[in-house]
């Protein structure tokens, strides 16, 4: 049979279960960073639930064990790497410029 005179066929996907992102052996704390810093984005944001594949409960003790890293100094609260590289090319170019009397 011809592939376009049966467009009504539906398509086997195979499914590739994925793992937790969190072990049953791992402890979600404040000093566990390599667990931490894969729950955080480029930015230094927290990523959200439907992102992490979290449970409502793991997102919860993952936000206060990010929290308190913050307030530790073992986190930076943003990251600022961009923002430094912008802050230097716009203090070159802004200047006086001089007036044609």
């Amino acid at each position: 049979m011809d592939k376009s005179k049966r467009p009504f066929l539906k398509f086997k996907r195979s499914f590739r279960r994925r793992l937790p992102p969190i072990q049953s052996g791992d402890r979600i704390d404040y000093r566990n960073m390599s667990l931490i810093s894969r729950f955080i984005s480029e930015q230094g944001k927290i990523l959200s639930r439907r992102v992490n594949r979290l449970t409502l409960k793991q997102q919860r003790l993952i936000t206060l064990a990010i929290k308190q890293a913050r307030i530790l100094s073992l986190l930076p609260f943003l990251n600022n790497e961009k923002q430094f590289e912008r802050t230097e090319s716009t203090a070159r170019t802004t200047g006086f410029k001089a007036r044609n009397k």
